[in-house]
Formats: structure tokens, sequence, C-alpha cells
């Protein structure tokens, strides 16, 4: 090709990408002032937030009980810094989405769920230290807590969405699901920020499951590896969109196992301590205590 067909080919293909039409959707216009939401410091921030969580595992390993408030000091400092400021990019790409223009107004309002989320770290350790037992006595190959927490991918991913999830209770657009999506890349599970799980919760191996955002978990409950906790249909509106924000995926009760590849889907409720075995489909209720397993055929 020669360096004029060159040139006009790539003028050409500028032009059609530049074009409103190809844009539509796509395109999100800044503007000076209006923040994003960075992915490079999320990542951060969900770092600093298992080094605070998890002392000596994540972090610095050097931390020790005459230093650890230091520690946690300087980590906390530092995250809620860098979060205020996420959020407050959260809150400006929401408002330009919904067109509230009042982006400058929302900065207070970050400084003050960066400081909730701050206040909420002592509970969600605590919650997280009952997943941390649940998987360890879920697993005779475990050899103990620190095992768990430095290898099994259910603890990052869990960090993440009980993390997302708190945000996601506060109001905090978009970021919630930027971190459980990092998670998911990380581990291979998918949970959504929005979903409701009780403590003691673990996935064995991990992954390829999935939890709809609609989804609710007790406690003490097992999931083992590619299990789908999704929703049958989409309901669609006079118009022929699909309906937001109904509830539209399972429920699980307390005690309840679901071995691998187990597919479970629509708003059906698998009751209290059931079993629902490998390489099934579920789409209705299952009764408390039941054993759901393929049926053998000669």
């Amino acid at each position: 090709m020669s360096l004029l067909n060159f040139t006009h080919l790539l003028a050409q293909t500028v032009t059609e990408l530049s074009e409103d039409s190809s844009l539509k959707g796509l395109f999100h216009e800044h503007q000076d002032g209006d923040p994003l939401p960075s992915g490079k410091v999320l990542h951060e921030i969900i770092e600093l937030c298992r080094a605070i969580l998890f002392p000596g595992f994540y972090g610095k390993s050097t931390v020790n009980h005459h230093t650890i408030t230091y520690h946690i000091g300087v980590n906390i400092e530092r995250m809620y810094n860098l979060l205020t400021e996420q959020i407050h990019a959260g809150l400006c790409f929401d408002a330009k989405e919904t067109g509230d223009c009042a982006c400058d107004t929302k900065r207070e309002k970050a400084i003050d769920l960066a400081g909730q989320f701050i206040s909420r770290l002592p509970a969600l350790r605590e919650v997280l230290a009952t997943d941390v037992e649940a998987a360890y006595n879920g697993d005779p190959a475990a050899e103990s807590y620190g095992e768990i927490i430095s290898c099994y991918p259910i603890i990052k991913a869990l960090s993440n969405y009980r993390i997302a999830h708190e945000l996601l209770l506060l109001g905090v657009p978009l970021i919630p699901r930027i971190i459980t999506e990092m998670a998911h890349s990380e581990t291979g599970i998918d949970i959504h920020p929005a979903a409701r799980i009780g403590h003691h919760f673990t996935i064995d191996h991990g992954t390829g499951v999935v939890i709809g955002a609609t989804c609710i978990i007790g406690n003490h409950v097992k999931l083992y590896q590619g299990v789908t906790l999704g929703a049958k249909s989409f309901p669609l509106d006079d118009d022929g969109h699909p309906i937001k924000g109904i509830p539209r995926h399972p429920i699980l009760e307390d005690d309840v196992i679901v071995y691998s590849n187990a597919t479970i889907l629509g708003r059906i409720t698998v009751g209290r301590g059931a079993t629902v075995g490998g390489n099934i489909w579920v789409t209705e209720d299952v009764p408390a205590g039941a054993r759901l397993v393929q049926k053998k055929y000669k």
C-alpha cells in the first residue's frame, strides 16, 4: 500500500470512528474537573483493604504486635484519601449519566461516604473471619488459616465482594461493580455486589461460579466450582426492554450445599439444609433437607 493510499485510509477510518452514530452509548465525554474512577487506584485501595483486614498476609510482611497500630493507621489514612477521590469520581460519573451536573457538590458527600466505609471495616473483618473458618473447615486439604488467607481464591473474591457490597449499600455508584469484576478477573468467581451473602460462606475451588445480583444466600452455605445462581428469564416492558431491579435469582437458605456445575435459575428457594448434586439444572423450589441428585437410568 502506498503512503498516499494509507494516509487516505487512515483519515477515512478516523472520520468513521469519530461520527456520532458510531459513538452512541460508547463515548463518555470528558470535561475538565470531572474525574473518572481509576482501575489502577481501585486496585491499590483493594490491596490496602486486604492489608488492613488481614495484616501480615497482605501489605508489609514485617508487621508485628508492636507495629500493627502504626501500619493499620497509615494504611487507613492512605486508603481514605484514595477512596474519597474515587467515590467522588464515581458520583460525578453517575451525575453525568443521570443529567445531574452538580459535580462540585459531590465532594462533601464523597468525604462522608468514605468515612462511613472506614467505620465498617471492623465488621467486615469479623464476617470475613467466618468465611476463612468456613473455607478451612470445609477443605480437609487445608492445613492452616494462613494457607486459606494466602492462597485460596474464595477469600480474595469474598474480600472484594464484601467491600463492594458495603460501598453499594452506602449508595456509591459504579465502583462496587468495578471492584467485583476485578475479583472476577483474578479468581474466576463472579459475584455481583448487590447479592446478599450471610456469614460462614465458602466456595471450594471457585472457578466458574456465578452469583447474580438479587441472590440471597444464608449462613453456612457452601458452593463448589462451576455453580451458577442465575436468572431463568428477563421479563420485558411494553417497549421490549428488560425490567430492571426485580428479584430474579435464587434464595439459598442456611446450611445449603451445592455441588460442582449445578445450575439454579430463577426466583426459587433452596430450603435449609438441602443438598444439590453436581451437574443438575434446578428451576423449582427445593424443600428443606432435600437431597437432589441425578437420576440413574438403566
